[in-house]
């Protein structure tokens, strides 16, 4: 009998929690009912606000930069509005305004975080005017949701930049940080929106240099190009660490830091610029296949990597662009234009020994079936050294036999490597130690800086001068005291020394950004 009378009353229990007798407003109910003293919001329905959410979520989404991001996150937490619940009555909603209002100190249009219609859904909020609760969930919805993308994408554009490089640029290879799902989602679960818009704010002394300069600018054309290379501060490189060599294509210089102080600096020549009209040349070449109609292009890439080694007397592979577009010509134009060049060549890698016979003209330039190599020597291209580093384009710096070039304001002129001024010094730097540095200038026939070690450089020398025996000059390697980060880069603005300095758009990369960004502006 007690049996049965304990199970009527759990039945009766079930019943009544059923019908919601003792039913609790949930927890947006109870938190707006307080903050407004408004007992409609006791009445708040989550299963009616939840059909309303994914109505507003789906009408939304077209719009929104991440919305697979944003559903995710919503799914995972019930949909609860917590930017209402919690960011609204503590006023960090607010602050929210605040620095989407003040975005166009980074360059940003505020319009494009949608502040208007935020500001107008918290004014509506905010007036407490509301009759019936149903009439505040989309009310409630779309000022969740259109809060919830505009944080996510201000924090995301200062912190990786408004632009992926990698989308825009054929020859960026240095792979920048990208938002992920998981980030943005740890991002919307933060508990304090105003940390996390402070901690976004960039930092380093150049971005805030140009910041400053854009303010105060008054040139358009200034304006763009001071907004354009904010931009570039704002991706998110890979970590260099204190002590790297930087090359900046737009200021054709090579610059090795060490914390703010810089170690060495030297003029360099860089990539030519693709042919004018390159994109459409391009697609005539891909539908003719014929190599009179493929346009130049020998812009130098953007990377990330780390110096290992050092050649001297480096031996010069020449590559097939190269060897197609040039040195066929000069051989068929002169026939002793590859012996005195020093250039030898193979058939299937077995070296040629009279090339000077080559009967060029059975050959085919676009299905040359020879490679060239141009020994080590004086007369080679790369000069007495070359500085390696692994990359997929088979770029690298080097010294040069021809010193003209860094004399000219315009230095776009090679084939793609990077020909450095002072290859002697850059290569001092880099090995670190006296001793290593005068066995690198014996190879390149020059005396010790160290008296002691004149003992290599005479045996050296005597055995070059010996004409009872063949000397052969061979390359030599060297590797540095420790593996240096390199960067080659573009920034046509940055500050140095106080002041802001420009240089031109070589390669024409700012306007193709510009593109990129005129949705953000």
């Amino acid at each position: 009998m007690l049996k049965n009378f304990r199970f009527l009353i759990i039945l009766v229990i079930l019943l009544i929690s059923a019908c919601g007798w003792f039913k609790q407003p949930p927890e947006i109910g109870k938190v707006l009912a307080e903050h407004f003293n408004n007992k409609i919001y006791k009445d708040f329905d989550t299963i009616a606000y939840d059909s309303v959410f994914v109505k507003t979520l789906d009408s939304l989404s077209e719009s929104f930069t991440n919305p697979k991001t944003i559903n995710a996150f919503y799914t995972a937490n019930k949909n609860e509005p917590k930017m209402v619940t919690k960011f609204y009555i503590s006023g960090e909603l607010d602050s929210l305004v605040e620095f989407l209002n003040t975005s166009g100190a980074h360059g940003f249009n505020p319009k494009i975080f949608k502040i208007e219609e935020i500001k107008t859904l918290l004014a509506e909020l905010s007036a407490n005017k509301i009759k019936k609760v149903e009439q505040s969930y989309p009310l409630i919805a779309k000022l969740e949701l259109l809060s919830a993308n505009a944080y996510l994408n201000y924090n995301n554009f200062l912190k990786y930049g408004v632009v992926n490089p990698r989308n825009i640029f054929s020859r960026y290879y240095i792979k920048v940080k990208r938002p992920d799902s998981a980030g943005m989602i740890k991002l919307l679960g933060s508990e304090s929106l105003v940390e996390e818009l402070r901690n976004v704010q960039p930092k380093s002394a150049q971005y805030k240099a140009l910041q400053a300069a854009y303010l105060s600018a008054s040139n358009a054309n200034e304006k763009r190009i001071l907004l354009l290379n904010m931009e570039r501060f704002r991706w998110a490189m890979p970590e260099t660490g204190s002590n790297f060599v930087q090359v900046n294509i737009p200021d054709f210089k090579l610059t090795w830091f060490d914390e703010q102080d810089t170690v060495i600096s030297m003029k360099v020549c860089v990539g030519g610029k693709r042919e004018n009209g390159y994109e459409e040349k391009l697609k005539a070449f891909a539908k003719s296949g014929n190599l009179d109609d493929k346009p130049k292009n020998h812009e130098t890439p953007m990377l990330f990597s780390k110096i290992n080694s050092i050649q001297a007397n480096p031996v010069w592979n020449i590559p097939v662009s190269i060897a197609q577009s040039e040195i066929y010509w000069m051989a068929r134009k002169d026939r002793y234009y590859l012996s005195n060049s020093n250039i030898n060549v193979y058939y299937k890698d077995k070296l040629i020994g009279e090339p000077d016979t080559i009967n060029w003209s059975k050959y085919s330039r676009d299905k040359l079936p020879f490679k060239f190599k141009q020994g080590s020597g004086g007369g080679n291209a790369l000069g007495k050294f070359k500085f390696i580093f692994d990359n997929s384009s088979s770029i690298y710096l080097h010294d040069t036999n021809n010193k003209n070039g860094f004399n000219l304001a315009n230095r776009a002129i090679s084939h793609g490597c990077v020909r450095v001024e002072k290859p002697l010094e850059f290569a001092e730097k880099l090995v670190g130690d006296s001793y290593t540095y005068d066995k690198l200038r014996a190879e390149v026939d020059l005396p010790p800086v160290d008296s002691t070690h004149n003992k290599w450089y005479k045996k050296r020398m005597a055995a070059k001068a010996d004409t009872t025996k063949s000397f052969q000059l061979k390359p030599a390697w060297f590797g540095p005291k420790k593996a240096v980060p390199l960067i080659i880069t573009y920034f046509t603005a940055w500050a140095q020394n106080g002041k802001i300095e420009y240089r031109p758009d070589v390669y024409q990369m700012d306007e193709k950004l510009w593109t990129a960004m005129k949705k953000f502006r």
